[in-house]
């Protein structure tokens, strides 16, 4: 999902976050710290038990930054970035997205579908799904998702709730 604008902090409740608890409720704890990294992977998981394997979903991401620490046990996570960027295609359940990112720094911190986030970055992508739909340009777009109908111009936004 879109949850990483240009703004200072958000805090959300995330429908797949409830998936999470599912998916890795038996996650053994970790940690890890680095300096500069670049990665690329593809991957597809599903109906397997094993911690994050246990729904369906395919994702390919591509990924560089300066400077990254994490932190997840069970379906509790927590990460902070420095200078990233990347990009991300992915299918489950839900939905499919692809979306790219840069940001100077970040800070994030979940417990299953409970989501807040910190920093400063742009998304460009798209996504479609079971709980609406979105499109942003350099964090410029318009949503229309079970809280309701926004539009963001340049990462700040305006939203309106649908009850």
């Amino acid at each position: 999902t879109f949850n990483r604008d240009v703004k200072c902090l958000a805090a959300n409740v995330n429908p797949a976050g409830i998936l999470d608890v599912i998916d890795y409720f038996d996650r053994p704890g970790g940690a890890y710290a680095e300096g500069a990294y670049a990665n690329a992977n593809t991957y597809a998981y599903g109906f397997t038990d094993k911690p994050g394997k246990r729904i369906p979903k395919a994702v390919a991401i591509a990924e560089a930054g300066v400077g990254r620490a994490r932190a997840a046990w069970s379906f509790f996570e927590a990460e902070a970035k420095g200078p990233n960027a990347s990009a991300t295609a992915q299918a489950n359940i839900l939905g499919a997205s692809a979306i790219a990112r840069a940001e100077v720094a970040s800070a994030s911190a979940s417990a299953g579908p409970l989501k807040v986030t910190a920093g400063l970055g742009v998304d460009t992508g798209v996504r479609v799904g079971l709980g609406g739909a979105e499109v942003k340009l350099l964090g410029t777009g318009i949503k229309a998702d079970e809280t309701g109908v926004g539009v963001s111009v340049l990462g700040s936004g305006v939203s309106c709730a649908i009850m």
